[in-house]
């Protein structure tokens, strides 16, 4: 398995994060607004989550940022 930074730009998470801070949510508001556990949101912002496109599909429409997100073949 990949883990984030393998399959996205490297401050990906970092972007994830100040958006969430820019809309004054905190990792729960936004794991909420998601349907995913806290812990999900954490792993994406500290770089340790396996990609998943539905989840980072659902958290560019919650915080309003479209995430760079490479494909790799």
């Amino acid at each position: 398995m990949r883990k984030l930074d393998e399959g996205t730009e490297p401050d990906t998470p970092r972007q994830i994060q100040r958006a969430r801070l820019g809309k004054k949510m905190s990792q729960p508001d936004l794991a909420n607004q998601i349907n995913q556990r806290p812990q999900v949101v954490s792993e994406y912002e500290n770089g340790k989550a396996v990609p998943n496109q539905t989840v980072l599909a659902k958290m560019e429409k919650a915080i309003g940022v479209k995430l760079r997100v490479k494909i790799r073949k």
